[in-house]
């Protein structure tokens, strides 16, 4: 599903834009996904990993998301940098079609100016849209305090936890942990 575009004030005063991914984006999100993977060991994927992306590989994901009746991506631009996004599916299955899985990653010089938070609304208003999703879910790493807090405050708890589901290059392990943001309907 593809995403209206807007335009957000972030803290320091300047704006940011979000929309769907689009072709030309490609080169910016390989480059995206290997800083991001260099900035910190809390997401899945490690420098040497990012080599699996590929142009190619990148519109087709593009192709299939913009066009998808169950999941949508947000790319978050602030002076031309792709500073983050974020993506939520949901299953269309009978017995799990209430429960949409949300995921988001900003570059470390866009930590805390709020994308992370409006990022996070628009995907709530995207499942609000879907009146089967009942619940949001995502997984967090052990240590990740700064996502913790954000998903906190934006209403997420933790509902369970994957003991040493993380194994680091350094040899240590972490936790991962599961959240649930309910949506009132």
């Amino acid at each position: 599903m593809t995403v209206r575009e807007f335009v957000f004030d972030l803290k320091d005063g300047r704006k940011a834009l979000a929309r769907s991914p689009r072709d030309e984006d490609i080169p910016a999100t390989l480059d995206y996904l290997y800083q991001t993977a260099c900035e910190t060991d809390y997401l899945l994927r490690c420098p040497e990993e990012c080599g699996k992306y590929t142009p190619e590989g990148e519109k087709a994901f593009f192709d299939r998301i913009n066009s998808s009746d169950n999941g949508a991506m947000i790319m978050c631009f602030v002076d031309g940098k792709l500073a983050g996004n974020c993506e939520i599916t949901w299953s269309k299955g009978l017995k799990t079609r209430h429960r949409a899985s949300v995921a988001i990653a900003l570059r470390k010089d866009f930590w805390g100016l709020g994308i992370g938070t409006r990022l996070l609304a628009e995907l709530e208003k995207i499942a609000r849209e879907q009146e089967e999703i009942l619940q949001l879910e995502l997984d967090f790493i052990e240590g990740n305090a700064r996502a913790r807090a954000l998903y906190e405050k934006t209403g997420f708890r933790i509902t369970g936890v994957k003991p040493d589901a993380i194994r680091l290059k350094d040899k240590t392990m972490r936790n991962e942990y599961s959240m649930v943001k309910v949506l009132k309907r």
